[in-house]
Formats: structure tokens, sequence, C-alpha cells
């Protein structure tokens, strides 16, 4: 028998499940902790590795200082209006229906009042904490504010107010607006709670304590109002209200003034309320309040919308003539255009052909190798391994070689990852961590209609024309999530090569870097990247270190997230070390006056489309705009470097106040990485859009809008924008060429969707020195305008000559691809140039990629296809060339003579059987017949250019060294031999 004591079972039951919660309460607790703790710490140690762990630790004291601040405020002032409301409730309430209902309330809530009340108080705090936590730049700024040394002509303040003062004292009011708002709705609620307001019954609906407590916190917030009010007068320097952005005439006449009588409105009325404290009644608050809403409406609403119909839309230009001329002289002072140069140009072109054939001896190397097609090249002939790969866009640098500055375009072979069919955590994270080599060929040659390259293939040669010491990428735009390096012992897959293992290894011995060979921090970076491994791996050894967070953009944002980053971090060699060179943007939508536009916008064309577009926050308007840094990134070591550019800047100037060395002086730059900065498209992008209108100075003529242009399409992407372009150029007045970015203009209003002419031509000297960020504009003669890019691309097409060229690239399934239109200025006028790719038709197998087919070149009305930029121009100039790049026209097309020779026959006989025999290789995957057939297909076109049109024919380029088309993959399967380069 067993006894058992009646209700002990249930007890213990009981008792258990009380003590369950508080035990997950207090684990729900210590997981948060531990999860806080884990990403401040390894944020810590990530900004320490890269030497920046000031600026993290100043963001986190201006937050815990915001936080703590607005949270303390709110809950300090909230909850002493909830605490003087309880001890203000009525000691006697008269029984009705309503308090009754009320009474079941004040019986479950009094038992918990203080529980209920700080919880509530507890998360409004850090409510409004965390909001005011997030506006920690605005603070900072403030505190560290630096003038601008410009006045607005309204107010007469420094541009400075406007930007680091009236954002702050906004946010200031904003808090102190939310509080007593909380704070009128918390003392109602707890009033009405404790029957010191009433809806029902006879008599007065609140108590005396109850009134006078709420209308000396309706007088507050009346009074806040007031304040308000002042300040919104200089927020008219912002108004949409006129022609343009800024204080218009409505706004100056009629808002400004109303605002003032209505701050005077506000203090009368907010006086009256707190008069309630000496009198008893609701009637002078009432009228006040009421006076205050209805001027307001009339004050504030009506009358500037009756001043801006009926005296300024009837006589708009005169009434704005003033207010245009400011918006006009601040929106260029604020995007950095108004020292642009317009000039006219194009009314008088040079004819005499000797005097052209002079100036083509200075034209120098045209860049004819387009980065946003020559990709899929690269990969082909320098990607070696299916696990490396480069951007779908390349870049654009110069280096000198050979003794002179060469456009060049440049890309890293960065690592995709492990292959497929060898993953594991240790392949992937411990073995595949980088990429190897530089690569980068001329921009104004090819070789076998390739790109010729200066430095290629692995490993690096010390031969090699461009020095690098240190191929390895290990902090790359595709480097992979995370890495571990540098451990005793580990092998770092750096190339493949043909030795017994396989493969060249390199250990990771740079500073960059968290040091993960500890129990504490592999817990903690377990725990962050949410993988046991490493934690549980054996394989990472003493001194190892973890690589993260890793991509060059990344980088510099975290160590200034004051920047707004350029879309296109470009790599560089630098004293033999690979360097990204990332511009850094200081931008601000408190301008006085400026234009307003969205960065995104302004940044989209047809090369954001494959690359990374503009670094931006969700709201990304901005109406100021400088490139005030320039930073780099080790692609070794991961080494962060920002160098002060634009040292003029006052919102650099305050941020390097509040993080005082991290930015290096201009003076510190070395030359050598001095030579590779260039001026950076985004920027270049904004500021055309801004001078589409805004090189129009006169107000009325911008009023009238009829000067105005627009960025064109481009001609090989209709409904984009065409992008910016790097080449090295001499412009009009200039002694020797220059590395500029380029860009033109077509005629605004432009409703026929067509293709129009070209307005003007633009450009901005990116080399440093005397010339760098000066704006050079030619105007074109509006009566005699030159083709447009639309224009020449159609010319192009439909030129006899250039047509036939064109058909006989695009037979067999090959298809073309243009490349960038560049626009020159030359003899007086605009020299066209723009090559004309072939990309075979094929599959995975075949693995097509883009080749040189010719360079089509247009000058005034005279147009040509030829194989070399030299031929093109000795046709266009009137000179005997070396050969003359237009290919025959389509069969069917007869010589002058009308009569088809028995020469051409043959030659376009053996063009056909050629042609089948490379379709039939090229079905088959027959590396070598493609090869003879291409040999073939040359001496094919070779002969029928001489049978049709006489002696001038081209000769037929050399093959490829493998036989193969050239950039073919060897029947082995390797990489495909890199073309002669002579």
């Amino acid at each position: 028998m067993t006894f058992r004591t009646p209700g002990f079972g249930r007890r213990l039951g009981t008792g258990r499940t009380r003590l369950v919660l508080p035990a997950l309460v207090t684990l729900a607790v210590l997981l948060i902790v531990f999860m806080v703790f884990t990403a401040t710490y390894t944020n810590l140690l990530w900004y320490d590795s890269i030497g920046f762990q000031k600026v993290y630790t100043t963001q986190i004291k201006a937050k815990v200082a915001l936080f703590f601040g607005a949270g303390l405020l709110m809950v300090l002032v909230v909850g002493a209006n909830v605490a003087v409301a309880y001890r203000l409730r009525p000691a006697y309430r008269p029984l009705s229906v309503e308090q009754q209902g009320l009474e079941r309330y004040r019986t479950v809530i009094d038992p918990r009042r203080r529980l209920i009340a700080w919880s509530l108080l507890g998360l409004l705090g850090v409510l409004t904490g965390s909001s005011a936590a997030g506006q920690w730049p605005v603070w900072l700024a403030f505190l560290n504010r630096t003038k601008f040394g410009v006045k607005d002509p309204q107010f007469h303040k420094d541009v400075s107010f406007y930007v680091f003062t009236y954002p702050f004292l906004r946010l200031i009011i904003g808090v102190i607006f939310a509080t007593v708002i909380l704070s009128i709705l918390a003392a109602v609620m707890v009033h009405y709670l404790y029957g010191g307001l009433r809806l029902q019954g006879p008599g007065d609906k609140a108590s005396p304590p109850a009134r006078a407590h709420l209308s000396v916190l309706f007088g507050l917030f009346i009074l806040l109002k007031a304040v308000a009010y002042w300040f919104d007068r200089y927020g008219l320097v912002h108004s949409e209200r006129g022609v343009r952005t800024g204080a218009s005439y409505a706004d100056v006449n009629a808002l400004l003034p109303a605002k003032t009588i209505l701050m005077i409105i506000a203090l009368l009325c907010a006086a009256m309320f707190f008069s309630n404290l000496l009198r008893r009644g609701m009637m002078l608050p009432g009228v006040g309040f009421t006076l205050l809403v209805l001027s307001a409406i009339l004050l504030g609403g009506v009358y500037p919308l009756l001043i801006q119909q009926f005296q300024v839309k009837p006589d708009e230009l005169a009434k704005e003539r003033a207010y245009i001329q400011r918006n006009i002289e601040f929106t260029r002072q604020a995007y950095g255009v108004d020292g642009a140069k317009v000039v006219p140009y194009g009314s008088q072109p040079v004819t005499d052909k000797k005097k052209l054939q002079e100036e083509r001896d200075t034209l120098g190397g045209v860049r004819v190798l387009d980065p946003a097609v020559v990709g899929e090249t690269f990969r082909q002939f320098q990607q070696i391994r299916p696990f490396y790969q480069f951007p779908d866009t390349l870049d654009v640098d110069r280096y000198q070689v050979d003794g002179r500055s060469i456009d060049t375009i440049v890309a890293l072979r960065e690592l995709s990852g492990a292959p497929r069919e060898q993953r594991s955590w240790v392949k992937d994270h411990m073995v595949y961590t980088h990429g190897y080599g530089f690569v980068s060929a001329y921009g104004d040659r090819f070789a076998d209609d390739v790109p010729e390259f200066i430095t290629k293939n692995m490993p690096v040669s010390p031969d090699q024309k461009i020095r690098v010491e240190k191929p390895e990428i290990y902090f790359g735009e595709r480097s992979p999530r995370y890495s571990v390096v540098g451990g005793q012992g580990q092998q770092e897959l750096n190339y493949p090569d043909n030795s017994e293992k396989g493969q060249q290894s390199n250990t990771y011995d740079g500073d960059g870097g968290v040091p993960i060979d500890s129990f504490l921090n592999k817990l903690l970076y377990s725990a962050k990247f949410q993988d046991k491994n490493l934690l549980l791996s054996g394989a990472i050894n003493k001194n190892a270190k973890i690589l993260y967070d890793r991509s060059p953009r990344q980088m510099v944002q975290k160590a200034a997230p004051w920047l707004t980053l350029d879309g296109d971090p470009y790599p560089a060699v630098v004293n033999g070390r690979i360097l990204w060179i990332v511009d850094g943007y200081t931008t601000s939508n408190s301008y006085p006056y400026s234009e307003e536009m969205s960065l995104g916008d302004a940044t989209r064309d047809t090369i954001t489309d494959t690359r990374s577009a503009v670094a931006r926050q969700a709201d990304d308007h901005i109406n100021y705009m400088r490139n005030s840094v320039k930073a780099t990134v080790d692609a070794y070591d991961g080494s962060v470097h920002l160098y002060q550019w634009d040292e003029n800047d006052p919102i650099t100037k305050t941020w390097m106040k509040v993080f005082d060395d991290t930015v290096q002086p201009r003076s510190s730059i070395p030359p050598e990485l001095e030579a590779h900065f260039r001026y950076p498209q985004d920027l270049f992008k904004v500021q055309r859009k801004i001078l589409t209108q805004y090189h129009v100075t006169d107000p009325g003529a911008f009023y009238n809008g009829e000067g105005f242009w627009e960025v064109p399409e481009d001609p090989a992407a209709k409904e984009k924008r065409q992008p910016p372009y790097y080449q090295s150029l001499r412009m009009p007045g200039q002694d020797t060429s220059s590395f500029s970015l380029t860009t033109v203009f077509t005629p605004g209003g432009n409703t026929t969707r067509g293709n129009p002419q070209l307005a003007a031509f633009m450009a901005v000297g990116s080399t440093p020195g005397r010339d760098y960020g000066q704006i050079q504009i030619l105007q074109m003669p509006r009566n005699a305008q030159p083709a447009g890019p639309g224009q020449v691309q159609n010319s192009f097409e439909t030129d006899e000559k250039v047509k036939a060229a064109l058909f006989a690239l695009r037979q067999g399934g090959t298809k073309t691809v243009p490349g960038n239109l560049l626009t020159i200025p030359f003899g007086g006028s605009l020299l066209y140039v723009e090559p004309m790719y072939t990309k075979a038709a094929g599959g995975k197998e075949n693995q097509p990629y883009p080749i040189l087919g010719k360079i089509l070149v247009r000058y005034g009305s005279s147009i040509v296809a030829a194989d070399t930029l030299k031929d093109a121009l000795a046709q266009i100039l009137g000179e005997t060339g070396t050969g003359t790049g237009t290919t025959p026209p389509p069969e069917g097309t007869p010589p002058a003579g009308g009569q088809l020779s028995p020469e051409l026959l043959k030659a376009r006989a053996d063009l056909r059987t050629a042609l089948q025999e490379f379709e039939a290789a090229q079905k088959k995957g027959d590396y070598a017949a493609m090869g003879e057939a291409w040999k073939k297909l040359k001496a094919a076109e070779a002969a029928l250019w001489s049978a049709s049109q006489g002696p001038a024919a081209r000769p037929s380029p050399s093959p490829s060294p493998t036989g193969a088309p050239p950039g073919s993959p060897s029947p082995s399967g390797s990489p495909p031999a890199t073309p002669s380069t002579s």
C-alpha cells in the first residue's frame, strides 16, 4: 500500500511551472546579450584589423548618448505626467454607467499599475531611443560643423546653418513634439481612467486639477508650435512652390510674413492655455486655438495661393526672375559646375586635307577597345580555370608603357569559389581563398582582332611591362563570404601549374584579418556566421586569421560611413602592389536654393546594368555633391587609406573633426598612386544631368527652356542613356592629349523620338594636375548641328560600303556587337569612332566571345569601315592606307564595270566553301579543322576584295599559334593560346 499526500503532485507541478517561465526568460535575455556582445565585439575586432577602431567606438558612443538621452527624456516626461495625472485623480467619482464600466478596468489595473506603467514606459523609451540613435550623423555633424563661407541671399545665414544646424534643430523639435504629444495622450488616458475626465453625466466634464494639467500640456504643445513656425521660415530656401527650388516670390511676400504672424498667434494662444492655471473655463483657450487653426488655413494656405494665382502667374518671369537667378547660382555651386566653360565649336571645320593630316598626327592613341564588350574575351583568354572570373564590364586606366602613357583596359582575375565537384568546407574556406593576377591590355590596338595584352597569364612574369609583386587578390569585389587564411602550414591555392602537385600554394602573411586561433574568437565567429565548423574544425591552426566584409566598397563604407561611394571601384598597380581605388562623395539634400535630384536616376545608364550602381541610401535625393575623398584598399592585406581630395569641402572638414586622424591630408598621397586617380563617373553623370539645363545662366532664357539639352540614348541599347567614356584626347586649345571623361548632349524637348542631332560635347580633365576637374563644353552651332549618336549609328548601318562590310561579318550565324561610339573633337568638327565586334554563334560548347570585326569611322559626311583605325583615318583623309578595311558588297552586287570577273566569281565561291567548312567543323567541335577553315576564310576575304576593288587589298592576318581561330580552345581543353602581340 502506498500513501500519497493529497494535492502534492499538483503543487509540485505548479512549482515547476513557476520555475520554467523565469528560466526561459533568463535564457532569452542571456541569448540576446550574447548576440549583442557577439555582434559588437566582432565588429570591434574587424575595425581594429583595418586600423579604424575609433570610427566604430565614436559611433557607439554617439548612439548610446542619443539612445539614453532621448529615451530617458521620453520616459521621465511621460512618466512624470502619468504620475501627476494619477495623483490628481478625484477622491470622489460620481456614480454613472460610464464609471461603473471603468471600475472593472481599475480593479484589474490598480494592483499591477506600477508594472504596467514601467513596462509601457520602458518600451516607449526603447523605441524613442532607437529612433534617435539612428540620427547620430546629424548630431555629430552639428557638434563639429564647419562654415561654408557662403551666405544665402534671403536670410543671410551661412550655408552651414542649413546643412548642419537646421537638420539638428528639426531633430530636437521632433523629439520634443513626440514627447509632449505622448504626454498628452498618456495624461488623458489616466485622467479618464480615474475619473478626472468624463464623457457622460451632468456638470463639468473635467475636474479642475485635470483641466489645469491638460491646459499646461496643450500650452506647451502650442508654444512648441510657435518655435516650429519660426524655424519653418528658414525651410523656405528648399521650397518647391515656385518655378525652381528655393524661396519664390509667393514664399517671400506671402508665406514668410504669414509664418511670423502665425508664430505670434501661437504665443498668444499658448498664454491663454497657461492662464487656465489661475482661472476656470476653457473659453479663452478655445478661442485662441480656433484662431490659430483658422489663421494657419488662411495665412499659411489660402493667402500664398491667391498671391501665386493672381500676382505671380500673370507675370511669372518678371516676378520670379530674381529667384530663378538665385537657383541657377546656388545649383551650379552645389554641384561644382560653376566653373564649367562653354565655348562655341564647329562653325568652321577644317577642309584642307593637308591640315587634317597634320592634325591626325596629334590625335594620339584612340581607345578602340570597349571595356563593356571585351569582358568575355578576357575570360576566354585569361580565365585559365573555371573557378576564376572577370567582371562583365572592365575598367579603364592608363599606364606608362615604353615611355608613354597608354589608355589601358584592366581587370583582376578573382575567385568564384571551389569547383562544384570538389566542394567541402575546408576547400571552400581554407584552400580556395583568393584570386590571382592583374590582367591588362592596350586600349588602342588589337592583335589578330583580339586584345593585345600587357600583363597576362599565371604565374606573373617579372618581365611584364607593368610590374606586379603581390598578385594575390584576398580582398576584391567577388571574394567569398569569409575565408580562414594564414594558419601555420596552411596551403591556399595560388594558381594551377604543371608541377607534380598541379598547383602552387600560398600562405597569407598580410596584416589584415582577425585572429581566429583562440577558442573565444572561434566561438564568436561560429555564432556570427552560424557555422559550427569554425568552432569544431581541427584544420584551423596557429596564427590563422578570418577575412570577411572584404569588398572594397564595403570596407570603405564602414571605415567612412559619412561617405557616399562611387559604383565603380577600379584596380591599379602602384609600386608593385594591387590597390582598389574607390571614389567617395560628400552629399547633402539641405543646400539652399539648389535643385534636388535622385542620385540613382542620375547615374543609371547602360553600364549600370552590368555593374554595381552608386552606393546610396534608401532616400538618395541630393542637392550637393563633392568628390571629397579618394580611398584605397590593398588587394592583398586589406589595408584601407582615406585621402582628402577636395580640400575646400566643409562637409569633409566637419567629418575629419568627428573622426580625427582617419582621413589623411592630400599632401600625403604618393605620386605613384595619384597618377592613377581619375575623375569619377557617378559625379560626372550627376553634373552632366545638371548641365543639361544649368548651362543656361540667363534667368529669362532658363525660364523659357529653349536651349536645354538631353543626354542621348545609347545607340546600342535603346531607351537607356549613353554612358560617359574615358579616353585620351586633345581638346581645342590644348597642346597635348590628356586622359578625359567625355559625353555628348542632344537638343532638349525632342518629341519625335527619332535620332536628334548633336547639341554639345562635354569633357572633364581626368589626369591629376592643373586641368583635373575642369569641365569644358563645346557647343555646336544651332543652325548647323552635326549628327548625334543615333544618327551616326544609323549612317553606319545604311552606308552601302559599310553595310557590305557588316554583311560579310554576319555570315554563318555570326552576329556583330557594337562597341562604344566615341566622339572626338577633330579638325574643327567631330570624328566618330566605333569598334564593331563579331561573335560566333554557339552554345556552351563553343564559348563564343567577341573579336574585332571592323573599325567604323565617320568624319563629316565621309564614312568608312577598316581593319584598323590607322587605315580608316587614311581613307577618311584621302591617304593611301595599308589596307582598305571595307569588305566587298554582298553577293549579287557587280563591280563598277557591271560584269562579274572570273576572279571575283572564284573568290566568292571560295568564301562560301570556306564558310561552310568552318560551320561544319564548329558543329563537330573539331578545332583543328576550324583553324584550317579560318585560314581559308581570311584568304578568300582578301581575294574577294582584291577582285572587286583592285590591288589595295589588306593582308590576311596571321593565324593564331594553335592553328585555330584566335582564342579557340585547344583540343586538350587547356586554356587557349595567347595571340601574338607583335
